[in-house]
């Protein structure tokens, strides 16, 4: 018994770590981390980043599996505004990630060039992309003031 457990951890692991692998692989083929670092002039501080990245994927693989709480904000804690903020931080942090990622997959399948062909956008292609990006927020603002979906 304890030998087939411990042959379901050592895949188990072996499974997980190869599919996190491909995720950060495929997150730095299509080019969200160069682009963070050349956007933000950064590129220096490579080896920040890269713990930076393992750190985070290791505490959120750790927090989903064990279904850790995260302690702010909450009932009798005393502090229930920081765990708004908190809230609101990661929503920033999260939100600019998702942009990245998708500016940099939409960049790799030249679905950019496509679109200002398809409309004849000449000059603007930066306005549509931020109306969208509005749009987006602004639609997120609406359905988590209202509690929409709760």
């Amino acid at each position: 018994m304890f030998l087939r457990e411990c042959a379901l951890l050592l895949i188990g692991l072996s499974a997980g770590g190869i599919i996190a692998a491909g995720v950060f692989a495929f997150l730095a083929m299509i080019g969200v981390f160069p682009r963070l670092m050349g956007r933000t002039r950064t590129g220096s501080h490579i080896f920040l980043y890269e713990t930076a990245i393992i750190l985070g994927g290791i505490a959120g693989n750790v927090m989903d599996l064990y279904e850790i709480p995260f302690p702010f904000g909450a009932a009798g804690s005393g502090i229930p505004f920081l765990g708004h903020a908190v809230l609101g931080i990661f929503g920033v942090c999260s939100g600019i990630f998702v942009g990245c990622l998708v500016m940099s997959l939409a960049e790799t399948l030249k679905a950019l060039p496509v679109i200002s062909r398809r409309i004849r956008l000449a000059v603007g292609l930066q306005y549509i992309i931020l109306s969208v990006a509005l749009g987006k927020l602004c639609g997120a603002v609406v359905y988590f003031v209202h509690g929409i979906g709760e």
